[in-house]
């Protein structure tokens, strides 16, 4: 049950996001530039970043729901149970290796980043403008997945709900609800 008095309909963010609609708005629009807007990383290798921060969080509804737009980008869900598990084995490549790598230093704070980190990342292809929005996706999620389960968001278990909100994140974006009513 939320902390707070949070929709009984809109699960994990939305429910926060309908509460305080004038921050929901900031924050969905730095959504959508970090994970929808052209980038030189793929719209997968994003939400696959955004995804194991969040997995990394223990943040059920943010891994979830992102790992499905992940899936959808991908056209499978196993790179991204992959990707949470163990990313060093998954089928993706070593630049996006390198980056998950600082995202998890991101995740455990920032000052885990080192020198060393960004430049295995560069040796591998990475661009400086990869390596900021690796950070900054990784500490968005902080945010992101610190909001949800800190208010204790009502989090379902159905799969198809969060495959439904996956699609909707991955061919939509980030600045309209994928949940209406309950429902994806």
């Amino acid at each position: 049950m939320p902390h707070i008095k949070l929709s009984d309909e809109l699960p994990g963010i939305g429910g926060a996001f309908a509460f305080r609609p004038e921050t929901a708005k900031p924050m969905r629009e730095l959504a959508q530039i970090l994970l929808h807007q052209p980038n030189s990383l793929t719209p997968a290798e994003r939400e696959l970043i955004a995804t194991y921060v969040s997995s990394l969080n223990d943040c059920y509804f943010c891994q979830t729901s992102h790992g499905a737009a992940a899936a959808c980008h991908l056209g499978n869900q196993a790179t991204v149970e992959q990707v949470k598990s163990n990313f060093e084995l998954a089928p993706i490549s070593e630049k996006l290796k390198s980056l998950l790598a600082i995202a998890g230093k991101v995740q455990q704070g920032g000052k885990h980043v080192t020198s060393s980190d960004i430049e295995t990342a560069r040796a591998l292809g990475a661009t400086d403008a990869e390596i900021h929005d690796t950070v900054l996706i990784a500490a968005a999620f902080c945010m992101y997945n610190r909001y949800v389960d800190g208010l204790d968001t009502w989090q379902p278990q159905n799969p198809e709900m969060y495959q439904q909100m996956g699609e909707h994140l991955a061919k939509e974006g980030y600045t309209t609800s994928s949940i209406k009513n309950g429902r994806a």
